[in-house]
């Protein structure tokens, strides 16, 4: 509950921020397609699934910063139940993603004559397929199925996400590139975040390090 509210509130937080362009505009005739309702739909509903593992993923680390003798077997119950329910929803993001850039596939040799062409957005959804197929295999990693390295990985692994939904759209060049022009330049709260993010990641394994003699396993 508490991962959800949080992830609901970073969504309305970035929507009213300034720099985002709130224009709708007409679909270029490539869009028209009832592909458009099935594939969009797949991705996009993928993308919350793996923003809920993201945010579970950095709970998991603040509260391995939190850890006392006197609550340090009620936390590391939380920290398990909330990493069993990350591998649940980024499972179903893996899965969504997936057969999402499958039905892209698709619909691109119906529209462009070829399933796969290296475009920008095919590369870098692939790209995040396979990230978080790593992801949910390095249980079976040794020295990286601890529960820091799933929770540091599902939090850092959106990055992918992000490139993809965001990056690609407005900084690259290609078939999917229906935002290109002049690049909107990145607010100062990104670079901030990015920092806080990487301050939360080393305090978080400093800690984890100083409370565990051995890893917490999956």
């Amino acid at each position: 509950m508490t991962a959800t509210a949080v992830l609901a509130a970073t969504v309305l937080l970035v929507a009213g921020m300034s720099w985002l362009d709130p224009e709708i505009t007409p679909l270029v005739p490539v869009l028209k397609s009832y592909w458009l309702t099935i594939h969009v739909s797949m991705e996009a509903g993928s993308y919350g699934f793996l923003m809920l593992g993201a945010v579970i993923g950095m709970l998991n680390l603040l509260l391995l910063i939190f850890i006392k003798e006197k609550n340090k077997e009620r936390i590391i119950t939380s920290i398990k139940e909330l990493t069993i329910i990350s591998e649940i929803t980024v499972t179903g993001g893996l899965i969504m993603v997936s057969i999402g850039t499958y039905l892209g596939g698709v619909w691109a040799n119906e529209s462009w004559g070829r399933y796969w062409g290296w475009d920008a957005k095919e590369t870098w959804a692939l790209v995040t397929v396979l990230v978080y197929a790593f992801i949910l295999h390095m249980r079976f990693i040794p020295g990286l199925k601890s529960i820091f390295a799933y929770n540091f990985a599902s939090l850092f692994g959106f990055a992918t996400v992000i490139m993809t939904y965001y990056g690609v759209n407005y900084y690259l060049s290609g078939l999917h590139s229906y935002a290109a022009g002049d690049p909107v330049p990145l607010p100062n709260e990104v670079y901030y975040s990015c920092i806080a993010l990487g301050i939360l990641s080393l305090v978080s394994y400093i800690r984890y390090k100083q409370n565990f003699k051995s890893d917490l396993l999956l």
